[in-house]
Parts: structure tokens; sequence; C-alpha cells
């Protein structure tokens, strides 16, 4: 999950890793950071932004499904389970939950997310439902207890993920959840579904035109695929690192072979999935989500240097340490950039052609 942009500078980035810089000065490097993505990505006129996106359209055509798989799942899938029952909610929804007016309580938030998805996807009891990328379970879960007689399967390319959601579903008496382990690259579904959805797995995908056919023919007539996103609102983007270049801290630590999409990118792959709805979730939702999963990690600051040191050895666990503090950080500058109207949500319910 690339999650946005971080300071530049390698001493910074390494004094910043290593908790040495006031949090004030490295929210100010990314805000910085962020305006000069911005001139970049929007440089020229209409026409060289449309040339930039459709350069952007044809080298996601040529390519993979799926690149760096094995890197995502080190930076984010493979990190020890307790990491994340230690920084996220209670539901361990690792994407953005929702705030609404009232809202201030991480769990609610992720709740309230979990039931506009839910709602606009159009789940419902009785049916069988696929869950591409899903991640420690939130939404899987969630839909079993919700939706008793419905038949889920959920796929992740984490063995861990896959663990730990079976131990969750166990401990709820949840019998109507099976969990698989793929590469989407490889992965062909067991069955037919009236729904499939996808919370924050295309961000790590290559090929949406190619991924879109193979999800087509996964679901039934009338069935439906939603997807949640996180987006810019013009511009998209690769993550690629380049070795030695501290410009890629970003791509290099947490989101190898990564896209940031633009929120009108998914309508240039329609070949066999059309769009009927698409909606947008302001960034500042994102913007709060982050920002609780810092506060989460700052309070357990001692347990998780401890599973760092247990997992990854002494001199380590300081710098792992800082670096989920700077992602979770740049996070949460990203999507509150400009109230939240320049990085955001997006969702899109499809249909077969």
């Amino acid at each position: 999950m690339n999650r946005a942009e971080a300071p530049r500078d390698g001493w910074s980035l390494t004094a910043a890793e290593l908790g040495l810089l006031p949090d004030a000065v490295i929210r100010a490097g990314i805000r910085r950071l962020l305006t000069q993505r911005l001139r970049e990505e929007e440089a020229g006129d209409v026409e060289a932004s449309q040339r930039r996106h459709e350069a952007i359209v044809r080298a996601m055509r040529t390519a993979p499904i799926a690149v760096e798989t094995r890197a995502a799942n080190d930076q984010h899938y493979e990190v020890p389970p307790a990491f994340f029952t230690y920084a996220l909610g209670p539901n361990l929804k690792y994407s953005s939950a929702l705030f609404g007016p009232d809202v201030t309580d991480l769990g609610a938030a992720e709740e309230a997310m979990l039931a506009l998805t839910t709602e606009r996807a159009g789940l419902e009891d009785g049916q069988d439902v696929l869950e591409l990328g899903c991640g420690w379970g939130s939404l899987t879960l969630y839909a079993a207890r919700r939706f008793p007689r419905a038949r889920i399967t959920a796929v992740s390319n984490s063995r861990d993920q896959r663990a730990f959601i079976e131990a969750r579903a166990a401990e709820r008496g949840l019998s109507n959840v099976r969990v698989l382990t793929a590469d989407m690259n490889d992965f062909e579904a067991p069955g037919i579904y009236d729904r499939i959805v996808s919370v924050e797995m295309l961000e790590h995908m290559r090929n949406w035109e190619a991924l879109l056919a193979r999800v087509a023919s996964w679901l039934r007539e009338d069935g439906r695929l939603f997807i949640h996103i996180f987006t810019h609102r013009t511009n998209a983007y690769f993550f690629d690192a380049k070795p030695g270049d501290d410009t890629d801290w970003m791509a290099r630590n947490f989101f190898s072979g990564g896209l940031m999409p633009s929120d009108r990118l998914l309508h240039s792959f329609s070949r066999d999935l059309a769009v009927e709805r698409h909606w947008c979730v302001s960034g500042t939702h994102y913007e709060k989500t982050a920002a609780r999963w810092l506060g989460n990690l700052d309070r357990h600051r001692s347990e998780v240097l401890a599973l760092f040191e247990r997992t990854y050895g002494k001199p380590e666990a300081r710098r792992r340490f800082g670096a989920w503090r700077l992602f979770f950080m740049a996070c949460e500058e990203l999507w509150g950039y400009r109230g939240g109207n320049e990085w955001l949500v997006s969702h899109y319910l499809l249909s077969r052609r």
C-alpha cells in the first residue's frame, strides 16, 4: 500500500527513521514533497496531461497483472501479524475508515466504511462472494457475520494473513469463510460469484485490463464487481524504485511496484466490465485513519520495539519502528493535503458488458 511520499534527502531519511528529527520538521518536508510531486505531474497543458495518462494506460496494458509481489509481501503482509494488532483498529482494517460528523473512534469508523462497502457492493445474504486482496480479513469477517448464509471466499498472497483469518473465523464460529493464498498473476477463482469485492488491491496491480477480463469470467451474468481504491483526483503515476536513489524511499520500503491511480483511470479499462456507479470519498477520512494508526503505534512503542527486536534483531528494530512512523505520518499528510481534495478514495461498481 503506498500511501504517500517521504522526505528525499538521504541524511534526513536516516535521521527521520531513527527518530532524530522532530515530527514538525518531517511533516513540513512531506508537504513540500507533495507540492513538488504535483508540479511534476501537472507540468504542461491539458494535452500534456492527456499524453501522460495515455502512456500510463499503454504501460499497464503490456505489463504482468502484478509486479514485485514478493516485495509487497515482505513490506506489508509478512510483517509479524501482532504488529498490526497494535497499529490498526479492532477490525484490523488496513485501508481507509469512514469518519462521520460525530465519529472519533477508529473502531466505529472502520465499521462505518465496512457498512458502506457492503451497501455499495450490494452484498446480501445467500450470495457467493469473492474478496480479492482480503488483508487481515476485516471485510470478509464483517460480511460473514452480517450475512450468515452467504459463502465468502477470501484471497490474499500472504500465508500469515490466511492463518490469521482462519483463526479469527474459528474463534467467532463463522463457518461460511474460505481463505485462499495466491499470486494474482496465477490465480483462478474456484467458482462463479454474485459479488466480487476488492479493497485497496488494484494499487498493487499493473495490468488492470487482463485482471478485469479474468474477474468478468468469475461473475454470474447479473453479478457485480465493487472496487475501493485510493486515487489522485486527476493524475496517475507509478512507484518504481531506482537503486541508490533516495527519492524513491516509499517505493523501496513500502510500495514496490505500486501505482497511484487517478480517479478516472479505471474508466480506461472498460473492455470487459463497465462502470455503473462511481463515488468519491474525501481524503480527510484516510487522513484521520492514518493519524489514529500513528497514535496507536506511539502508544504501543515498547511492545512493537520488543516484537521487532525478536523478529529482526535489536539494531534493526529501531529503524523499522521509525520507518513505520514515517509511513503513517506520510499517509496522514498526503490524504489531508488541501483539505482532502487532492488525494482521495474512489469507489466503483462494475457489471459485465
